[in-house]
């Protein structure tokens, strides 16, 4: 990447500006981290680094530059920690963003500017590298294992970048510091963009350069079998809030004032479908909302819409039919219509929709929640169909 006509001083001044720091995560790196303080001094003059319970000679390399900020773990805990606490130290030394580098020799200070100039159009904003994973001596599972996160980084937040597991990022740190995290390894970079994204923090990407050192000097501290394991266990306990909480909160938050017109025009108004697939997205969605799947309707629906080439916007919109105040009434209208359906009779009084009763019946409401969905959704498709007929909608074309 090019720095464009901005000296070394100039970005070391826009750092200032910025209130940034560069943040070094390091663990037994000596071959290589001295030249990656030397060439981020060059840049910028807060640079912390973390020495991550280093038993080579990092700790000797660092007591050269006394510049730096130094935060020492004893042992070893792992770059999670180092990260969260890289982040509490820059913020109670008063910065409001931090750009973490690996300290193997990867990246390329040069492109600090590239994350600079990207804030400052996009002030708070959570901005990750993205590496050319096309170049020369990438390794196999580290192709694999980007494609893997940024498919559940998609399912988690519905967003779509494509080099998650880069550790070249500038982080709001101010923005980060009321969000819990609680990893502790390599995971920590999935586990935070996956929460600053649910909390509203836009996840946005700047390509740059990267280099990988060949097979024989490479120095990676990466277990595949321990950490890959770690991830699908963080995967599965993101995956189950974000179909429980945050994917619905997520897309609510797009109906704001603010937004509701943009994300109309864009996601709702504004889209090529035919009257057909619209009146599809919604029939799908009021079927997802009420069928008896819960905790999972709301991705189910997404990831059907998805592989229909439906809208993805309308019917997750319109699977919001199961929202807390209408859910008594779904649950109401489902075992009456299984009593229907069964030709049987639950003794059920509106006000006691939990009661024993409703429990030993269960297999009435799931036939009868699972018949509504389908009728829910039948009928939705036939009035949304009618009135977009009626009211000559037709899809736009390039």
């Amino acid at each position: 990447m090019e720095q464009g006509s901005l000296s070394p001083a100039a970005v070391k001044q826009k750092f200032r500006q910025l209130k940034c720091c560069v943040l070094i995560p390091t663990y037994n790196n000596d071959k290589t981290i001295e030249q990656v303080i030397l060439s981020t001094l060059e840049y910028c003059s807060d640079v912390m680094v973390v020495n991550d319970g280093c038993t080579d000679s990092t700790p000797q390399i660092l007591s050269r530059y006394p510049g730096l900020t130094v935060i020492t773990h004893e042992v070893n805990k792992g770059k999670g920690v180092g990260l969260r606490n890289g982040f509490k130290k820059a913020v109670e030394m008063g910065f409001d963003y931090v750009i973490t580098i690996d300290s193997d020799g990867q990246h390329f200070p040069k492109d600090f500017i590239v994350f600079l100039n990207k804030i400052e159009q996009e002030p708070g904003s959570l901005i990750i590298g993205a590496r050319n994973m096309a170049v020369d001596n990438v390794p196999g599972k580290s192709t694999f294992g980007n494609k893997f996160s940024n498919f559940w980084f998609w399912v988690e937040t519905g967003i779509r970048l494509p080099d998650t597991q880069s550790g070249f990022r500038l982080y709001p740190v101010q923005r980060l510091k009321k969000i819990w995290l609680f990893t502790t390894k390599f995971e920590l970079e999935i586990e935070v963009i996956v929460k600053a994204a649910w909390r509203g923090i836009p996840v946005v990407q700047v390509p740059v350069s990267v280099y990988y050192a060949p097979q024989g000097e490479r120095v990676s501290h990466f277990r595949p079998g321990k950490d890959f394991t770690r991830i699908s266990f963080l995967n599965t306990y993101l995956c189950i809030l974000a179909f429980l909480f945050w994917r619905h909160i997520m897309l609510l938050r797009k109906f704001t004032i603010t937004n509701l017109k943009k994300v109309w025009k864009q996601d709702v108004v504004a889209r090529h479908e035919t009257a057909f697939q619209k009146a599809a997205s919604v029939g799908l969605g009021l079927f997802f909302g009420i069928v008896p799947l819960w905790g999972f309707q709301f991705a189910l629906v997404l990831i059907v819409a998805h592989v229909l080439k439906l809208n993805k916007a309308i019917a997750g919109l319109a699977a919001q039919i199961s929202v807390p105040p209408m859910i008594p009434f779904i649950l109401y209208g489902s075992v009456k219509t299984g009593e229907l359906v069964l030709n049987e009779r639950v003794d059920l009084a509106f006000s006691h929709l939990l009661s024993v009763s409703t429990l030993m019946n269960l297999y009435v409401y799931i036939i009868g929640a699972t018949v509504m969905a389908f009728a829910a959704g039948i009928l939705g498709f036939i009035i949304t169909w009618i009135l977009l007929k009626v009211f000559g909608y037709s899809p736009k074309t390039h």
